[in-house]
C-alpha cells in the first residue's frame, strides 16, 4: 500500500486527487496539508467531500506534517512552492511529484529561462534535484519516471500538445517547420484564487486569448517534440481561454510531407498509441468535444489531415483538472511504485 502525503490540498488539484485515490486500491491518503483550513477538515472546506474525506489539514510546519509516513508527496501548490519544500520531502525518505513547473528542467539554466518567462526568481533553491528528475509524461517517459525521486508533472497545454504532435514528429508525418498550437481551455486552469479577470461576468459569454508570446508551456513544447524528433522545433502557441469550467481542445497544424496521406497519418497514430491505455485516437469522422473527456484521465486524439490543401491537422482533447493535472500526476505514482498505470483512473468520461 502507497502512503500519500498531499500538500496544497484544498486547491483544484488537491482535491482533484483525493478523489482520484478514494478509488485507488493500493494507495492510501495519510497527511493533508496546507496553509488555509489548518485544523479544519477536508470536507468542512469542500462540502461535498462530507463522507469521502474528513480528515483534518495540517500545517506544513506542524510535526504531523513533517512526521507523515508517507511514501511519497504530491505538491499541488504554484510555482516555487515545491522547489522550496522538495529537499525535507526527500531526506525524509519520500519520493516528491510536483504539479508546478519547478521540475519540469533537468537543469538551473533550463529552469532560469522558464522562471523568467513566469516572472519568478531565475535561481532554483534545489538545483541539485534537477539532473535526477524527471518530466512527467509518462507516456514518453515511463522508465525515467520510475526510477526518480522527483517528477515534474507537464503543464496542461503542454500535455494536449505534445501527445497529439508526438507520433507525427517522431516518424516525420508532418513537416518540421511552422507547427501551430491552436489551444482552448476552460476557467478552472486559473485556479482557485479569484481574480477580476475570472469573475463571472468578465468570463461569461466571453472567449479571449492571452500570452501570445512567452508562454511559459512553449518551452515544454518544444522540448519534448524536439528530443523526439532529433532536431530543433518551434511552434506557434495561442492559448485562449473559454468560458466554460474544465477542458482543452487543441487544435494542432502543420504541412503533410510530399506524398503524406490522411490515411497514412491515421495508421501512424493507431500504431504507436495501440497500448497506451490513456490515448485514444479516432478517425474525423467521428464526433469530439470535451465532454468527451471530462472527468478522465483520457486524450482523445482525432486524425484530421487535409490533403487538398496539403494542411496536418491534429485535434488533442483533454480535461485539464485530470490527464492534465491530478491524474497524470496518480499515473506517474503508479509507474514510480511498479503499479499497473490505470489504478484509481479507469473511470469513464462523465457526461452529459
Amino acid at each position: 500500500m502507497v502512503q500519500v502525503k498531499l500538500i496544497g490540498a484544498g486547491g483544484y488539484g488537491g482535491i482533484g486527487l483525493v478523489e482520484l485515490l478514494r478509488r485507488h486500491p493500493e494507495a492510501r491518503l495519510v497527511t493533508l496539508v496546507d496553509v488555509d483550513g489548518v485544523g479544519k477538515r477536508l470536507s468542512d472546506l469542500w462540502p461535498y467531500l462530507d463522507g469521502y474525506c474528513d480528515e483534518l489539514i495540517v500545517a506544513p510546519d506542524s510535526d504531523a506534517a513533517r512526521g507523515s509516513e508517507a511514501d511519497v508527496t504530491f505538491l499541488a501548490t504554484p510555482d516555487g512552492v515545491g522547489q522550496g519544500a522538495a529537499p525535507a520531502e526527500i531526506a525524509a525518505g519520500r519520493r516528491v511529484i510536483d504539479y508546478s513547473g519547478d521540475f519540469r528542467f533537468d537543469s538551473a539554466e533550463l529552469y532560469a529561462e522558464y522562471a523568467r518567462r513566469i516572472g519568478r526568481d531565475p535561481v532554483h533553491r534545489a538545483p541539485d534535484l534537477l539532473a535526477g528528475s524527471a518530466y512527467g509524461l509518462t507516456e514518453l517517459h515511463r522508465a525515467a519516471i520510475s526510477r526518480a525521486r522527483v517528477v515534474g508533472n507537464p503543464g496542461c497545454f503542454a500535455m494536449a500538445c505534445i501527445v497529439g504532435f508526438a507520433p507525427a514528429v517522431r516518424h516525420r508525418l508532418v513537416e518540421l517547420e511552422g507547427l501551430v498550437c491552436d489551444c482552448k481551455t476552460g476557467v478552472s486552469g486559473a485556479g482557485k484564487k479569484p481574480s477580476s479577470a475570472h469573475h463571472y461576468p468578465e468570463r461569461y459569454e466571453n472567449t479571449s486569448a492571452y500570452r501570445l508570446t512567452g508562454h511559459q508551456h512553449v518551452m515544454e513544447i518544444e522540448r519534448e517534440l524536439g528530443e523526439l524528433a532529433g532536431a530543433s522545433v518551434r511552434v506557434t502557441f495561442t492559448p485562449q481561454v473559454v468560458p466554460m469550467v474544465r477542458g482543452i481542445l487543441a487544435s494542432l497544424y502543420g504541412r503533410l510531407p510530399p506524398g503524406m496521406t490522411h490515411a497514412q497519418v491515421l495508421a501512424a497514430y493507431r500504431d504507436e498509441y495501440a497500448r497506451e491505455p490513456f490515448v485514444k485516437v479516432q478517425d474525423f469522422t467521428s464526433p469530439a468535444g470535451t465532454s468527451d473527456v471530462r472527468g478522465s484521465n483520457r486524450v482523445l486524439v482525432t486524425v484530421a489531415c487535409d490533403e487538398r490543401t496539403g494542411t496536418f491537422r491534429v485535434i488533442s482533447l483533454l480535461d485539464n483538472l485530470v490527464k492534465g493535472q491530478a491524474g497524470s500526476a496518480l499515473q506517474n505514482m503508479n509507474a514510480m511504485f511498479g503499479l499497473p498505470e490505470t489504478l484509481g483512473l479507469d473511470g469513464a468520461p462523465q457526461h452529459p
